[in-house]
């Protein structure tokens, strides 16, 4: 039976778990949520079997993903399912909200099964992301994980969607916080003398927030801080206020800088 698996990826987590998945499962296709929200209307995949593979932000998913959410039409799918990955612990919560966005949008019809995955954290306005064995590992854990889903979505089996009251409390406070300034938060992104106007940062922009003006990048304000152009920068030129530089940048080893180029399907800003 044909699956779709729909992704939001910044540096390849998600990428490369909605790519494992798509092997295990076989025949299946893999869609970019932000091409499939390209045009207005109802997203209708068309198929029996669908999937969303996203990471986690603050204990929820990204703002794109939930509009998405609302505008998927499962009319005619049979199992629906999503993986969360995650570099800290915010899984339930966004499995949890993405279940109540489709619940509102479709007269209660939700995730039939739904997983976290634990991924490097790369958050880099934050932290460092884990390097070596330890990043190895998580890695290794994860592509394991990666076919005990496989099995579940082959079979079709129906689970309960995890929860936590701890984390549907701290997704409360946090979420709202980041959502209400995400669309903004690229404000504090800047430019040093290291840019060589390459233009990867407009290419590996999701939503195409970015434009080249004069060789160098401006943001135009529609963020979804999945910080793909800080991480993904040749030269590490790019930075988000005055810890970034010199922290180390993060792509997933498995995926390469030009399959993360053209996600967003979107002409270029103008």
């Amino acid at each position: 039976m044909k699956t779709i698996l729909y992704y939001f990826s910044g540096t390849g987590n998600s990428l490369a778990i909605a790519k494992s998945l798509c092997t295990a499962i076989g025949e299946c296709d893999i869609i970019p949520v932000a091409t499939a929200t390209t045009n207005p209307g109802p997203i209708v995949p068309g198929v029996e079997r669908v999937g969303i593979v996203n990471p986690v932000y603050f204990t929820g998913i990204p703002s794109l993903v939930a509009e998405f959410a609302g505008r998927l039409d499962l009319t005619g799918v049979r199992y629906l399912f999503a993986v969360e990955t995650m570099g800290g612990s915010g899984g339930p919560s966004a499995l949890h909200q993405l279940d109540t966005i489709l619940k509102r949008s479709m007269g209660n019809r939700g995730l039939d099964a739904g997983f976290s995955v634990k991924m490097p954290g790369n958050y880099l306005l934050m932290y460092n992301p884990p390097e070596g064995q330890k990043r190895d590992g998580m890695l290794e854990d994860s592509d394991r994980y990666v076919q005990e889903i496989a099995g579940v979505v082959k079979g079709e089996k129906r689970m309960k969607i995890p929860s936590s009251l701890l984390l549907s409390l701290i997704h409360r406070v946090m979420y709202p916080r980041f959502l209400g300034s995400v669309h903004e938060s690229d404000r504090k992104f800047s430019v040093d003398e290291r840019c060589t106007s390459c233009g990867t940062c407009v290419e590996v922009c999701p939503v195409r927030n970015i434009r080249l003006e004069g060789g160098r990048p401006t943001w135009l304000h529609r963020c979804e801080q999945c910080l793909a152009c800080i991480q993904l920068c040749p030269a590490e030129a790019i930075q988000a206020g005055g810890k970034t530089d010199g922290r180390e940048r993060y792509r997933h080893p498995a995926i390469s800088i030009a399959e993360l180029k053209g996600q967003s399907g979107r002409p270029p800003a103008g």
